[in-house]
């Protein structure tokens, strides 16, 4: 196994130093962010325990990744894509091809050149594994093709850059909407999102860098004005900080769907998660960190987070999994704020029975948010992935 770590030079640092004048006058950010402490080789460039337990745990020989926090031992194209980037942020590219040929093969039905891969896979209620909604979400799809693009350009593999192209047409076609009165929007599914003047939408599924590196991509399609509307739909749906899981746009503004309700839990996490490891140079990561200053707030205030807020007035309840704190470890560290990123970093357990117990969820937020403050990644302003082992484990193994 080659050694790992991470690509810092001096001028990613000054980069990531501070946040705009701007923020700090609204009074929801300090004007100077911390600066997290480039990793030395011999911690980022070690084996990833967290990464290989989550592949014992969870993916099978044939490349299946598997939920079994549900009876039906679920398999989404959401774990797929996930699989995908952590095992290109792991340089695995044989781990990669299996998740990659189950999910083609079984979320595809064998033509990905011609089919998104449907959402959910598991035991039907006749006891056969096959589809259990052929819907799609829009959100793997964006990370498979985000990871094929980025193992394209890393491995010096042409065909993953083609199928990440051929993902891209798909989705433009089934899931771009015009928003009257707003704007092209990613829906977060080919069907059920559009609804009598009503369109349902997910902010978790806007990853902001994943649209720069689309724009280079795919230079004819919509993704550079999907990204200014991504963080301005945030700074619209968020009225006091905080994401919902779920919004709508009724042609005049965004409002709580009323099906799925204002609050923000466990898809919101991953918005807060996306917008800590959106690089300091991009331009629009200060309105997006603006937008989303309420979990900031809430943890200088009270020292905890929740797992279930109102998004109307900012009012948290329950105890959140330790996935959350995972999650916010990037996004506090955009915000300058390193007591309370070494206080969320202690909620995580590291060994014994609580970290056996994680979920497949909570693994998975934990490889995003405490992977990149260990340096085993980062994703450059215009979108592209620096694993640790493409420059400076490379340099030191």
């Amino acid at each position: 196994m080659p050694g790992r770590g991470h690509a810092h030079d001096p001028s990613r640092r000054l980069a990531l130093r501070g946040l705009l004048a701007a923020l700090a006058a609204a009074g929801t950010l300090p004007l100077r962010a911390a600066v997290p402490a480039a990793p030395s080789p011999s911690t980022a460039c070690k084996p990833w325990d967290a990464w290989l337990a989550f592949v014992d745990r969870h993916i099978e020989d044939d490349g299946r990744v598997v939920d079994f926090v549900h009876a039906d031992r679920r398999s989404t194209s959401e774990a797929q894509s996930y699989a995908l980037f952590f095992a290109l942020v792991d340089n695995d590219p044989v781990l990669f091809e299996r998740v990659l040929a189950w999910t083609r093969r079984h979320l595809c039905g064998g033509r990905a050149d011609l089919n998104l891969p449907a959402w959910l896979w598991g035991r039907a209620a006749d006891g056969s594994w096959r589809v259990l909604d052929p819907n799609t979400a829009s959100d793997g799809e964006l990370w498979i093709a985000y990871a094929l693009a980025e193992a394209g350009r890393l491995w010096n593999r042409p065909g993953f850059l083609h199928a990440a192209r051929q993902i891209l047409a798909l989705m433009r076609t089934a899931e771009i909407a015009d928003l009257p009165g707003f704007g092209p929007m990613l829906l977060p599914g080919n069907r059920g999102f559009v609804q009598a003047g009503r369109w349902v939408l997910n902010p978790c599924y806007l990853p902001l860098f994943a649209f720069r590196r689309f724009a280079a991509l795919d230079p004819k399609g919509p993704w550079p004005r999907l990204a200014e509307r991504s963080v301005d739909l945030l700074g619209r749906s968020a009225p006091v900080g905080f994401a919902p899981d779920w919004t709508a746009w009724d042609g005049r503004a965004f409002v709580p769907d009323p099906a799925k309700g204002p609050g923000g839990s466990y898809d919101a996490i991953r918005t807060y998660l996306w917008a800590g490891i959106t690089d300091a140079r991009d331009p629009l990561r200060p309105r997006l960190l603006e937008a989303l200053s309420g979990p900031l707030r809430m943890l200088r205030a009270q020292g905890t987070f929740a797992e279930k807020i109102d998004t109307r007035n900012g009012v948290g309840s329950g105890t959140p999994p330790p996935g959350f704190a995972a999650a916010l470890l990037p996004y506090l560290s955009a915000c300058g704020a390193p007591a309370l990123v070494r206080a969320q970093a202690a909620l995580i357990p590291a060994s014994g029975p609580a970290a056996e117990a994680l979920t497949y969820y909570d693994r998975c937020l934990l490889l995003f948010g405490k992977g990149w403050l260990d340096g085993r990644y980062r994703i450059s302003a215009d979108g592209r992935l620096q694993p640790a082992w493409s420059s400076q484990c490379s340099a030191t193994s």
